[in-house]
């Protein structure tokens, strides 16, 4: 019997994240664009089932009414998908600022988390979201400041997130941080993990787990000291680090994004330095990804997931236009969905 949960999601952030109308940039992608390429795309009959929302312009301009929120609510439900993760504008340039900054900076941090919450109250009366959290980071491009002093700037970021996360509670929400190499404090699986431990609120913050991005983490990129994997592994250190990684941070995860990862960093635009996101099929994709999915989605219906979501930031527009793609995507998604997930 197949299985029915976690949903699949695909993300609408790709048209957007690295696109610009700098020198060089490919022009960002509409919600609109995004939602048929997604409604487009099936697998043996399967289609997918929700997506997940980056709160922030072009596809939403943070400050909408209700009433204009409603109607975007109104469009996504028109294609029978559900809302389930929400992407808080918490970097410097959208509402947000830096967690590590000084006081006025952290007050832009928090703000942004509470548009969030005010824009998925609407998603959720409205009733086209019934679950997933909302995705923040440090918003502290770079590891550089934070190096200076790591100990302090850590404690900054843990004050925000405390801050946040209740702000998020008194929602009814829940935040899911996402390490990535590119945001201090939460550059490596060892400085993520000291950062939610710092915080120590599981119930309202957890982990955001992309595949792509932890991948990197084993690699030590931007911390060599917490490198699990030299060079030239094989596949059963791999395997190894694989597990001391995902053992600290799985009772964490809240939210899982399904990725592939060819071993570089990349970036485009302000969006730098960071995993670099390939297809699904890609030859030279190094994970394995229903299997490594495995170690992640342990657990995770009592963790309370419901759904898992597709991440492919930073890939060329013309790839994005090909309905090849997107049935790639979802055919290894349904894979992780037959392997690991549930009725």
């Amino acid at each position: 019997m197949s299985n029915s949960s976690p949903k699949l999601h695909n993300a609408m952030w790709p048209g957007l994240v690295g696109k610009g109308d700098g020198e060089g940039m490919e022009p960002p992608i509409s919600l609109d664009q995004m939602l048929q390429w997604t409604a487009a795309a099936e697998v043996d009959g399967q289609k997918f089932e929700g997506i997940d929302y980056f709160l922030f312009h072009p596809h939403t301009d943070p400050q909408a009414s209700d009433d204009d929120i409603k109607a975007i609510a109104d469009k996504i439900a028109s294609y029978g998908f559900k809302v389930g993760s929400l992407v808080a504008p918490v970097w410097p340039g959208t509402v947000g600022d830096s967690s590590m900054g000084d006081d006025a900076q952290q007050a832009k941090f928090l703000e942004a988390v509470e548009t969030a919450c005010r824009i998925a109250k609407v998603f959720n009366e409205h009733g086209v979201r019934e679950y997933g959290a909302i995705r923040i980071d440090s918003a502290e491009h770079g590891v550089g400041k934070w190096r200076e002093n790591p100990a302090v700037h850590t404690s900054r970021i843990a004050d925000t997130f405390k801050k946040a996360a209740k702000i998020a509670a008194d929602h009814g929400e829940r935040l899911a941080a996402e390490g990535e190499i590119c945001w201090a404090g939460m550059h490596s699986w060892k400085d993520m993990l000291n950062l939610l431990e710092e915080v120590g609120m599981p119930e309202s913050l957890g982990f955001q787990a992309d595949l792509a991005h932890t991948y990197l983490f084993l690699m030590g990129y931007n911390a060599p000291e917490h490198s699990l994997l030299a060079e030239g592994y094989d596949d059963e250190a791999f395997y190894a680090a694989y597990k001391k990684m995902t053992d600290a941070l799985r009772p964490w995860t809240i939210d899982f994004h399904v990725a592939q990862n060819d071993g570089e960093v990349h970036g485009a635009g302000s969006h730098d330095k960071t995993g670099k996101h390939c297809p699904a099929d890609d030859p030279n994709g190094k994970l394995d990804i229903t299997r490594c999915s495995g170690y992640w989605l342990e657990g995770a219906k009592e963790r309370g997931m419901q759904h898992i979501c597709w991440d492919g930031c930073m890939f060329p527009n013309a790839m994005l236009e090909k309905p090849e793609t997107w049935n790639s995507i979802l055919a290894a998604m349904i894979k992780v969905r037959e392997a690991h997930g549930w009725n």
